[in-house]
């Protein structure tokens, strides 16, 4: 039986370009998908057609057991959406625009003013509540939209880059706000760059790129794709690379990356702790003095690496929110 979220041969075009490109999704009812891709995969563009904003050219969709195109009324009324930009009314007050978002939503007055307080506690807004939106900096406008779209509990959520533009403290709090939801049956879609937020957050994963699924599966089943466990090193002299290269390579199950400007060689290994120690007492041997050394588990970093070609985060993704 098809999930919560269902989607089946999606293909979208916007002229030579195909944003979708035949895309596939199940997502279980109770569960989060974490949705990830590089700039251009074609995350936002899936979110747009699941929640009604796009037609597709070709394939089906079904969202909480309605068709997508068939229906688009009744799915709007059965889930809620956060963006990645703010979309909320600048000359109401915090207050004012969760309390219309919940009379929207056929709300009593009452409910909603009390709904209304409660968001704005969760989300660190109870001391700018009662000024007008226009005032708010733009990490506290992302956190009112965020509030808004929970303003009542769909059963269905989709969540595009929620966090983009929260300070750590900020993310937190959503991702606590989005585990509380999901403990109480919601289904989510959410996109995301934070390779450590779909680690914390999802169930299961799909990777897109090029407006096609490459990947899906759980956080650890992507990870064991990449290999296993990794020795790192970090020498205290670049004129140690070359030797401790050698070194590792005696050690290695796979090929050793060389990373000159952090003074860092990873390669892949078995063996854990015992192997650990042996790598030091070589080291020692050769008279290789180390800044750090360490063993570590593939991260979805990795995974993204390994499948996209490049890290997930840019400089411009993770600049933190203004006060």
């Amino acid at each position: 039986m098809p999930g919560a979220i269902y989607a089946e041969g999606l293909v979208k075009t916007f002229g030579d370009v195909r944003a979708l490109d035949g895309v596939d999704l199940d997502v279980p009812e109770g569960t989060v998908l974490g949705l990830l891709g590089p700039n251009g995969a074609g995350k936002t563009t899936t979110v747009r057609v699941l929640t009604t904003l796009l037609k597709p050219d070709s394939g089906t969709a079904r969202v909480a057991g309605i068709d997508v195109l068939k229906h688009p009324n009744d799915v709007r009324r059965s889930i809620g959406v956060s963006g990645q930009f703010a979309a909320v009314d600048e000359y109401l007050t915090g207050r004012e625009n969760l309390q219309m978002v919940g009379r929207l939503y056929q709300m009593s007055a009452r409910d909603a003013k009390a709904r209304a307080a409660e968001l704005l506690d969760r989300f660190n807004l109870a001391d700018a509540g009662d000024r007008p939106a226009k005032t708010y900096s733009g990490g506290m406008r992302r956190r009112l939209d965020l509030a808004a779209a929970l303003v009542v509990s769909p059963p269905v959520m989709f969540m595009d880059e929620p966090t983009t533009g929260l300070d750590p403290r900020n993310r937190q709090a959503l991702w606590e706000v989005i585990e509380e939801l999901v403990a109480g049956g919601t289904t989510l879609l959410l996109t995301t760059q934070y390779l450590e937020e779909a680690d914390r957050l999802a169930h299961d994963i799909c990777v897109v790129d090029h407006g096609k699924v490459i990947a899906r599966g759980t956080a650890d089943q992507l990870k064991a794709q990449t290999g296993g466990e990794r020795v790192e090193v970090v020498v205290h002299d670049r004129e140690h690379l070359g030797r401790t290269t050698e070194i590792l390579r005696g050690f290695g199950k796979g090929d050793t990356a060389v990373e000159e400007h952090s003074r860092r060689v990873t390669v892949p290994v078995t063996g854990g702790a015992k192997l650990l120690a042996e790598v030091i007492r070589e080291l020692d041997t050769n008279g290789v003095e180390i800044d750090d050394i360490g063993l570590r588990r593939p991260t979805l970093d990795d995974v993204f690496i390994s499948l996209t070609g490049h890290a997930a985060e840019t400089a411009d993704d993770t600049k933190e929110e203004a006060t």
